[in-house]
């Protein structure tokens, strides 16, 4: 596989005053003005108070350079709340650079194509795929990207493959004991540090794609946590995730990743397993 942050030279922490029209989900036209994130060469993060979907297109004007081009929505970079979300945007005209900065020629290396193995998260389908750094930008935040599945017919999530988040087909995968899900069997190195204790805390959950919800644990430790759910989370996807929550405030949210999910018997919606990321422990 391709190391991903090859072109991440590519970069620069800008904000440009841009206007963004577009639609959004529930089919209404708008106008926002805001500001870049994030720049590079072909795209760029930029920040939305209008809800928006992974894969539709919208007309971004640089207000400074007054130039502008049709962009392709590739997924959040930050969960959306109250004010807004924060979104990768790639130009479909590759040609066409609506900056007024001129990018130095890429590199030999640079040119490479970047690509992943990655998985659809509805049929495992797994493929090697190319990705443009935008692209490559979603799946480090998010986990996922919506991707056409030639088998599904569709566009569908798609995330890394990684053994130790991968889910056997449905059917294939045999019933799992409710002491297999609240304490899944570790290494014996990494038992101590890493015990789980059964303890109902209150949590919140939100997704990159819109979701917010209020829990309780099944179980906590320091490297994650357990809880049951009626909505969807895909394997792998990106989440962020405050335990204990307190409404009164002083809450801490930090990153983790949906690395179990299953479904039991007597259990209304899934129980899934998330670990934090390492730079959040």
């Amino acid at each position: 596989m391709a190391t991903p942050n090859r072109r991440r030279s590519e970069r620069l922490l800008l904000s440009i005053p841009i206007r963004v029209e577009g639609t959004n989900p529930t089919g209404e036209k708008f106008t926002e003005t805001t500001r870049t994130v994030i720049i590079n060469r072909h795209g760029a993060w930029i920040q939305l108070k209008q809800p928006v979907s992974p894969g539709i297109s919208l007309r971004i004007t640089n207000l400074v350079a007054h130039r502008d081009a049709d962009f392709r929505v590739v997924g959040p970079t930050q969960p959306r709340s109250d004010q807004g979300g924060e979104w990768g945007v790639e130009c479909r005209d590759d040609k066409r650079n609506i900056w007024g900065i001129d990018f130095p020629p890429p590199s030999p290396d640079e040119q490479s194509s970047c690509s992943a193995l990655l998985e659809c998260r509805r049929c495992n389908t797994v493929a090697l795929t190319p990705l443009s750094l935008v692209e490559n930008d979603v799946l480090g935040t998010s986990g996922l990207l919506s991707k056409e599945c030639s088998k599904c017919g569709r566009p569908t999530p798609w995330g890394y493959t990684e053994k130790q988040v991968a889910i056997a087909p449905p059917g294939q995968e045999p019933e799992p004991s409710i002491k297999e899900i609240l304490e899944p069997p570790r290494p014996e190195s990494n038992r101590r540090l890493h015990s789980r204790v059964a303890l109902r805390l209150p949590v919140r959950v939100r997704s990159y794609y819109g979701i917010e919800e209020f829990s309780k644990t099944e179980n906590v430790s320091k490297g994650g946590l357990c809880f049951v759910s009626g909505k969807d989370y895909e394997i792998g996807e990106g989440l962020q995730v405050t335990c204990p929550f307190d409404p009164r405030g002083h809450n801490i949210e930090v990153q983790a990743r949906v690395v179990r999910r299953k479904t039991m018997k007597g259990f209304e919606g899934k129980i899934y397993g998330i670990r934090y990321d390492k730079e959040s422990q």
